[in-house]
């Protein structure tokens, strides 16, 4: 009855567990968190370097393309921008993991305050059990029994029975906080290992990704410096035809009037290249169908004029072009080789006469009975003879100037069911 009444008198102890519950879930519950954050950012890494990967291969596509026979100057400028929108991607996804970093480096911070504050408090608790165990045991106190045998009231007796009681009770709720802070610990100290080996990682990915970042920037940088340097070359070639024309056609009336004629002495020399076509398809040097693909005229050299719509006045109309241009422009030095652009028979050599007073001195090539390729402005030179078959590769003519060209440089065109179509489409 005594025991029970001492219960009852002291009461509960004054350190409830639910405190430390509530210490230990938040210690689990950012522990994790921290491991979904984990996760999210390998991801995020994982994604950037996909980003960084498909740039630096698209870079290298384009210098490679840049570099290539034939380049088409607009479609790398296409690229080009494309990229610059990617490496604004890249960035961005860069930027972020470096935010990423600093929040992580401010979270380890937080914890690692947290870890060495619940340290130092179950330190303080472990010394203050220890205390008192060392009090409850001492050997120089007065037992509860000696008390009452002493003569003690039963107020006195009751009173020590009571500091005992209260104090094994006070005991308990020490050691099981003890107990709950140990785990406290032991995940917060766990949560302090994975943020310190994550942010270390993240600090080296970032490393990583940053150096694969300058390196693209670099190569695109090179692609532009390359692409611009191609521009000006084309440029220059580009305003010395202009400056051509222009002096050409000072009087509109008569360069259209030319332009007719022109027109009218192609067909003629259409009609002549037709009749010597058939010749040969007769003597069967000039198969029914062409099989495989052409190849550029020259081994190295510069565009200057793509096929279609162009700004020159001096082209004639065609193809829904107020002035179309119905092959492509190589420039090279002068006297490079110009070369078959696939196997087949030569069925003409000399001067284009559809060009007026000016000729171009051009070779035309029958890969079929519809489809030949026409090499112009090259020098009056004969390396090959009307019904010679010719290999893809084979040396035709060499580049020149002749007829209405303000350089050195290759009128190429393809002719398919007496139409020009794009050179490109056949290489």
């Amino acid at each position: 009855m005594l025991l029970v009444l001492a219960v009852t008198l002291t009461g509960v102890p004054a350190n409830a567990p639910s405190a430390q519950a509530d210490e230990l879930s938040d210690a689990k519950a950012r522990q994790a968190q921290l491991k979904r954050d984990v996760a999210e950012q390998k991801e995020r890494v994982a994604a950037l370097s996909s980003l960084q990967s498909a740039l630096s291969s698209e870079i290298a596509e384009t210098r490679s393309q840049l570099r290539a026979i034939g380049a088409d100057l607009d479609a790398v400028r296409t690229k080009i921008s494309a990229m610059q929108t990617r490496i604004k991607a890249v960035r961005a996804a860069y930027d972020e993991l470096v935010a990423q970093l600093r929040v992580m480096d401010a979270n380890l911070r937080v914890v690692e305050a947290q870890e060495q504050a619940k340290r130092h408090d179950l330190a303080d608790r472990r010394a203050l059990l220890a205390g008192r165990i060392r009090d409850a045991y001492d050997t120089d106190r007065t037992s509860p029994l000696e008390t009452f045998i002493s003569g003690g009231t039963f107020t006195d007796l009751l009173a020590e029975m009571s500091y005992y009681i209260d104090v094994g009770e006070q005991d308990k709720a020490l050691a099981a906080q003890i107990s709950k802070d140990s785990e406290t610990l032991a995940a917060l100290r766990e949560t302090v290992k994975l943020s310190r080996e994550r942010t270390d990682e993240l600090r080296r990915e970032t490393a990583a990704q940053k150096r694969e970042l300058d390196r693209s920037l670099v190569d695109l940088k090179d692609t532009q410096d390359e692409l611009k340097r191609l521009e000006r070359s084309v440029a220059k070639a580009l305003a010395e035809q202009k400056a051509q024309y222009t002096a050409l056609q000072r009087n509109k009336a008569n360069a259209a009037r030319i332009i007719a004629q022109a027109a009218a002495k192609q067909r003629e020399l259409a009609r002549k290249i037709d009749q010597l076509i058939d010749e040969q398809v007769k003597k069967g040097k000039i198969p029914s169908e062409f099989n495989g693909e052409f190849r550029w005229p020259m081994d190295s050299f510069n565009i200057s004029g793509e096929y279609g719509c162009s700004t020159f006045t001096w082209y004639a109309p065609g193809a829904g072009c107020a002035h179309y241009h119905n092959g492509v422009d190589l420039v090279a030095p002068y006297g490079t080789p110009v070369k078959a652009a696939g196997a087949g028979t030569v069925v003409y050599v000399g001067w284009n006469w559809a060009d007026g007073s000016d000729p171009a001195w051009i070779v035309v090539v029958a890969h079929s009975p519809t489809l030949r390729t026409w090499y112009a402005h090259l020098q009056p030179k004969r390396p090959v003879e009307v019904g010679q078959s010719v290999s893809k590769g084979t040396v035709v003519g060499y580049e020149g100037s002749t007829g209405k060209s303000t350089g050195a440089h290759l009128h190429w065109m393809v002719e398919l069911n007496g139409s020009f179509v794009n050179p490109r489409l056949f290489l």
